[in-house]
């Protein structure tokens, strides 16, 4: 814990400022689940109360969503795999 800033030399659990309270947690949870105009919106992805923006990915990226997760043909390609994997053929 403390290797990764979460606790100091006393062994006192840390906050850092960018960690977000339950409640900013939750909140895009509760906007999407409470938000009569996002009705049905489905295939998107959220953060921060916003519609993520698609970004190019990659292990430098950290914010939004990466492009490929957009993509409507690997999204189908892995609900086959999926249920492929949950329901064999003989």
């Amino acid at each position: 814990m403390r290797e990764l800033g979460a606790m100091d030399d006393e062994g006192n659990l840390l906050t850092p400022d960018f960690f977000k309270t339950p409640e900013q947690g939750a909140a895009t949870s509760v906007l999407l689940a409470g938000s009569p105009p996002l009705d049905g919106v489905t295939g998107r992805f959220f953060s921060d109360n916003q519609e993520a923006e698609a970004v190019r990915g990659g292990p430098d990226a950290t914010a939004g969503v990466a492009a490929w997760s957009l993509d409507p043909s690997a999204a189908d390609r892995l609900w086959d795999y999926g249920t492929a994997a949950w329901h064999p053929r003989d």
